[in-house]
This record gives C-alpha cells, sequence and structure tokens, in this order.
C-alpha cells in the first residue's frame, strides 16, 4: 500500500500576500481559492511538478504564522533555482554543498522557512 503526502499547511498572516510571494516569486501555481464559509478560506498551491502541494487561508491550520519550518522540495538545479528566487526578488541563501546534496534556503514574509535540495548524482562513483 502506497502512502502520499498531498498536502503540507502553511500558517500565514496574510493569504492574499502569501498567494503573491508562492505564485509571483516562488513561482508555484494557483490550484484553489475558494471561500468555504465564514472564516474559511481554503488556497491551495504546487510547486511546479509536485505531486504534493501547500494549502494556506483561513481555517486551515492552528499553528501560528511562520511556525512552519524546514519544508523541503527537490529540485534538479540548486544554483538555478537559487537564481530564479534571487530574480524574483526573493532572499535566498548560498549554495551549501554537502555530500548529500546541495541546498538552498528561504523563507516567506511570515518566517515559514523552506530548503531546496538538488540530490547527489549517485551514478557517479566517488574516491
Amino acid at each position: 500500500m502506497d502512502w502520499k503526502i498531498e498536502l503540507v499547511a502553511i500558517p500565514v498572516s496574510d493569504v492574499d500576500r502569501a498567494i503573491g510571494f508562492y505564485r509571483d516569486r516562488v513561482g508555484f501555481v494557483l490550484d484553489h481559492d475558494h471561500r468555504v464559509g465564514e472564516g474559511v478560506r481554503f488556497v491551495q498551491l504546487t510547486p511546479p511538478g509536485s505531486a504534493c502541494s501547500i494549502v494556506l487561508g483561513e481555517g486551515m491550520t492552528e499553528m501560528a504564522p511562520g511556525s512552519q519550518k524546514g519544508v523541503q522540495i527537490v529540485v534538479p538545479d540548486a544554483a538555478g533555482a537559487r537564481s530564479m528566487l534571487l530574480e524574483n526578488g526573493v532572499e535566498a541563501s548560498e549554495v551549501d554543498l554537502q555530500p548529500w546534496g546541495s541546498f538552498v534556503y528561504f523563507s516567506d514574509p511570515d518566517g515559514n522557512t523552506w530548503s531546496l535540495q538538488q540530490l547527489p548524482d549517485y551514478g557517479v562513483t566517488q574516491s
């Protein structure tokens, strides 16, 4: 039986600002933005090529804005992803080279933190 992560809650203080950040600056696709009822707004965004999305909005989580730390996305090119973030006005760390991959770190306007990981080339033998 497969278990697949489908949706990760990202707690934010300003839904429209968060949509602008994730869609326009980070490049996520806005899948849904629905007001379900009083105090409930469901917003789903998906990173390009991902089977897992994020949800933010009103009434979506009890976590405090900015308290989601360390959500990780795998990218094919950490330096290229960093360049795209910087070009879109997102502060991003330098590329952190580790034996288990190359990493770039950034945060959203509320302080939720993200890491981008470029996996190492496991097809290459190491000496």
